[in-house]
């Protein structure tokens, strides 16, 4: 399955209006963002675990990052609710589900596959500190290597928020509302810009935060998969 598999385009996907599509564990559903594969797959996904709903155990032999949208995620390493950040990197493995049910985005199959830094924060008690170069932003870099530079930012209301993004970008809305060019984007929809891109967005009036990914999309090509 490809979707949205040609990552010299600009994407933009409103959540509200994204079927959600059966994964094969009963409970568990996904609205798909970009797909590169099958069951194993490429894939950023918005994942909803329906009450006391569980995959099986598995090894993300590619790496798998995630952040916890609403409710709370759980596995056999612990509780993460609402907010948090995870980076489980290549060879690591979990059972993931949920008791009262959660919705996480998730993304697969897009580590260097000799990434081992493992990260776990939880986004509503990181400080954020302010951008000099762009007025009334606020951010924290969550992780940095020499791929991607992956951070969340706080944007005042009506800012305007202009950033370079040579290398790419992926923004999803985490609350509050962005205007890009002729779209608006409300929570938890998801904007992906090419190589060679600018950023040129306001908040809205009651601001936005937003997670960003940044320079990474130079390797967004198939990955040779493994079992997964």
């Amino acid at each position: 399955m490809d979707l949205n598999s040609d990552f010299s385009k600009r994407v933009v996907v409103h959540s509200s209006k994204t079927p959600w599509v059966p994964s094969p564990m009963p409970g568990v559903d996904r609205q798909m963002l970009d797909r590169i594969g099958d069951e194993v797959a490429r894939a950023t996904s918005i994942v909803r675990y329906a009450p006391d709903s569980h995959f099986s155990a598995h090894t993300h032999t590619g790496g798998e990052e995630f952040i916890v949208l609403d409710g709370v995620f759980q596995d056999e390493h612990g509780d993460f609710p609402i907010g948090t950040y995870v980076r489980n990197p290549p060879t690591t493995s979990h059972t993931p589900g949920s008791d009262e049910g959660c919705t996480i985005f998730v993304k697969l199959w897009q580590f260097d596959l000799n990434d081992r830094t493992s990260v776990t924060v939880n986004l509503n008690d990181v400080e954020l500190v302010p951008d000099d170069s762009r007025p009334n932003v606020n951010l924290a870099v969550l992780f940095r290597d020499e791929r991607e530079e992956v951070r969340v930012e706080s944007w005042d209301p009506d800012a305007e928020v202009d950033l370079d993004v040579p290398q790419g970008a992926e923004v999803l809305v985490l609350d509050g509302t962005v205007i890009e060019g002729a779209n608006t984007l409300d929570k938890h929809d998801w904007l992906r810009l090419p190589v060679g891109s600018t950023l040129n967005a306001q908040a809205g009036p009651r601001g936005a935060r937003v997670w960003m990914k940044l320079g990474h999309l130079p390797y967004a090509e198939e990955p040779n998969f493994a079992a997964d």
